[in-house]
């Protein structure tokens, strides 16, 4: 788990390579892409050789696109055999995809993360469960490297600082998480252009979507909790894929009767994967654990081969365990 000297020793281990391969989760949102990027920026402006990439599918969202990318590279052309290899933002090896290879190849591995559910792998971890974000780990190193904050660090690391703090309004929240995002802001980032690219910028397919989830949407007051799923049949509809609706699970939570909000994103493949948010009263990290996924006390999420009917149901049957 994480201390000082982890992380000490996770400094040392990036100022001693020569090659640094960067690696973040399938589907990145702002905390995993941040922080990646953040760090690859800082790497390469010492003179370090850097790639950074995640698994399939290759698609950056688009409202992160802003971000910058000049270090990323699609999986297949990512180094076989890294000689260092880190992996940020990612609870478990499996959560990088076909790059997991990669890093069983790799001459060392370095995990960077916060998730309470990641027990802790790679040659060396630091996870720290009370970081508000995975970017608040890689600021950290940066000051015991000495390394300078620019403008463009600073940009990804409040990006992953506000998207995993859903804008610093979420528990995870603490004093430090705001001490550091105001030292970003004095190096440069930009709040009110990040909140716009993140927060207020969708595709009008998004819109047509989100009244078809919206309008399917259940309330069940008995067990405090609302529903509804998504199909590639209402992406298809309205013209949009997969990543432009990840902040869709966030307005179906607005119900205020229901302290549990599960989203369920219906694949062509078979696959189903289930979004949760949770007010406070139920542990949906623990629940989503159960059923093959994970992440936090109040954000989780799971991918499981069923009908919707019963994924929902299996979730349901959990739910009175987990509060």
């Amino acid at each position: 788990m994480s201390d000082v000297s982890s992380k000490q020793e996770a400094a040392r281990a990036i100022e001693e390579a020569s090659k640094i391969s960067l690696v973040c989760h399938v589907g990145p949102d702002g905390d995993a892409l941040g922080s990646m990027l953040a760090l690859a920026e800082a790497a390469a402006s010492h003179g370090k050789e850097v790639q950074a990439s995640f698994g399939s599918p290759f698609v950056i969202q688009d409202n992160l696109s802003f971000l910058p990318v000049s270090h990323l590279v699609p999986p297949g052309d990512f180094d076989e055999s890294p000689e260092l290899m880190v992996l940020l933002d990612a609870g478990s090896p499996d959560r990088i995809g076909e790059l997991a290879a990669n890093a069983k190849a790799a001459d060392k591995v370095l995990v960077l993360d916060h998730h309470v559910t990641n027990e802790g792998f790679g040659d060396i971890a630091v996870v720290d469960p009370g970081a508000a974000a995975t970017g608040e780990i890689v600021y950290d190193i940066l000051l015991l490297l000495d390394w300078p904050i620019t403008p463009q660090i600073a940009t990804s690391l409040h990006t992953a600082l506000v998207t995993d703090t859903g804008r610093f309004q979420y528990s995870n929240t603490t004093p430090r998480t705001l001490e550091i995002a105001s030292e970003l802001i004095a190096a440069g980032a930009e709040p009110a252009r990040i909140g716009q690219h993140v927060y207020e910028e969708v595709p009008f397919g998004y819109l047509q979507a989100a009244a078809a989830v919206l309008g399917r949407a259940h309330l069940d007051v008995d067990m405090s909790v609302v529903s509804s799923h998504v199909t590639e049949d209402d992406l298809s509809a309205s013209g949009i894929g997969w990543a432009d609706i990840d902040g869709l699970i966030d307005t179906l939570r607005l119900a205020r009767e229901a302290d549990t909000a599960v989203l369920l994103k219906q694949h062509s493949d078979g696959r189903v994967k289930a979004s949760m948010r949770s007010r406070g009263r139920t542990d949906v990290g623990s629940l989503a654990a159960e059923l093959g996924g994970g992440g936090h006390r109040l954000a989780a999420g799971f991918t499981i081969e069923a009908e919707l009917g019963d994924v929902l149901a299996q979730v349901m049957s959990r739910l009175t365990s987990h509060r």
